[in-house]
């Protein structure tokens, strides 16, 4: 059975691929398995049958027979455990990379979407000004310690594993700040990423939804 996942009916994103739907595209790019889309309005997320599937009412959720999965780092988990191509085979290094992982998610994403929130819906409010320059020096300060660690290595692991493709999915929200250029070895990272044919077939997927959308 060829899994489902949901994306925006219209990406909110403007096709930028920052949508969490390009995470979980990328990972099945990545293990060469095809999968399908079901497009969801912003109304229909909040919809009892959706929320049914997930409690709260966002995207993307994992379909597959009598599995159902919403986070898109476990459902990026998931796919990585069941086909290779994701996590090491070395049982150390396996778990390292889910480790990063976690990272990723908790560590180094929420002081990222903080700056996201507060730019682009509390930018009226009176905080914001004095607000702003603390959530960037978080972030800086997470940038400094991922950059110490990644030192001049291409990947996070000896290879490309899921730590990499959600600690580079997570980076990406940071392009249109100007902030990722102050770490040279982070951009060079994340446009390693960004280079994988994987990755590319992913962003085009996604991309295609917004140019479907702006057509109709």
């Amino acid at each position: 059975m060829t899994p489902i996942i949901t994306a925006f009916e219209q990406p909110l994103d403007r096709g930028q691929g920052l949508a969490r739907d390009t995470r979980v595209r990328w990972a099945f790019e990545e293990v060469g398995q095809p999968y399908e889309v079901r497009l969801l309005s912003l109304r229909a997320m909040k919809e009892p049958e959706h929320l049914m599937l997930h409690p709260f009412g966002q995207i993307p959720i994992y379909e597959e027979g009598d599995l159902t999965l919403f986070e898109s780092g476990a459902i990026v988990l998931h796919i990585a455990e069941r086909y290779e191509g994701l996590l090491p085979e070395n049982p150390n290094a396996r778990a390292r990379a889910i480790m990063w992982m976690f990272a990723a998610l908790n560590t180094v994403e929420p002081p990222i979407l903080e700056l996201i929130t507060a730019r682009l819906l509390e930018s009226d409010k009176p905080w914001t000004r004095e607000r702003l320059p603390l959530v960037e020096k978080r972030i800086r300060n997470r940038l400094d310690q991922l950059s110490a660690s990644l030192g001049d290595a291409a990947w996070l692991e000896d290879g490309f594993s899921a730590g990499d493709l959600l600690m580079i999915s997570v980076l990406l929200r940071l392009k249109s700040s100007g902030m990722l250029e102050e770490y040279p070895n982070l951009s060079a990272y994340v446009a390693r990423g960004e280079a994988r044919p994987a990755y590319q077939r992913a962003f085009a997927a996604q991309l295609a939804v917004y140019k479907n959308r702006l057509q109709h």
